[in-house]
């Protein structure tokens, strides 16, 4: 029996494993949220975050682009407002908001064959359409992530692109090899989803959503 890691827990130990992830906060009332955001600096984004919440933008669970404390106290009291009983403990993640014209996936999936696998691919609308995806298995080289930087088909969309920066491969080196290093360290992880992977306009990778999924 698997179970789903909350986004902020799911982040968490993914950064531990050399992830690299956004500063966020996560707080138990508007008031707090709001507080969070100041220190964070605006704009930002707002989810209700908890264990049982997967599926947070087909809920309605996502406050984006909240550019004062006055909206932030508003979104994240909507938020709230919003769990119900099987949500289980909640509270209000707030985070920077990221913006980019690229979009990425990262993630884990354990097969039942070849063991541990980690996968790069291209996100956001054109996933569906191209399906460019590729795979090692995990233990993953740096070399090796690399490699699968240069799989990609579509992979000229990672030079620079409409006014933005080239994308950072050292960087999108670390995620993946990040996201091995965390399959290694803990036996328990069944998958992570790294999705998106926005593409920042200085051209650094930026997780703004995860999810882990780990037996027990």
């Amino acid at each position: 029996m698997s179970r789903t890691l909350s986004e902020a827990e799911s982040k968490r130990r993914l950064a531990e494993a050399g992830v690299p992830v956004l500063q966020e906060r996560v707080v138990a009332t508007a008031e707090e949220a709001a507080s969070a955001a100041e220190e964070l600096g605006f704009p930002v984004v707002a989810k209700l975050n908890g264990d049982a919440i997967a599926h947070k933008t087909e809920r309605g669970l996502v406050r984006l682009d909240l550019r004062d404390a006055a909206a932030v106290r508003e979104a994240a009291a909507e938020l709230l407002g919003k769990a119900t009983p099987d949500d289980g403990e909640v509270g209000v993640l707030v985070a920077p908001m990221v913006r980019g014209n690229r979009e990425l996936i990262a993630g884990l999936h354990r097969d039942p064959q070849f063991g541990m696998t980690v996968m790069l691919g291209v996100g956001g609308i054109l996933a569906e359409a191209v399906k460019d995806v590729a795979f090692r298995m995990v233990p993953v080289t740096r070399t090796e992530a690399a490699e699968m930087i240069d799989d990609l088909k579509t992979s000229a969309l990672l030079g620079a692109f409409r006014g933005e920066a080239a994308v950072d491969r050292e960087r999108l080196v670390d995620v993946v090899v990040g996201l091995a290093a965390f399959a290694e360290s803990d036996p328990s992880v069944v998958s992570a989803d790294l999705n998106p992977l926005i593409v920042d306009p200085d051209g650094v990778p930026v997780a703004v959503d995860a999810l882990v999924e780990v037996d027990g």
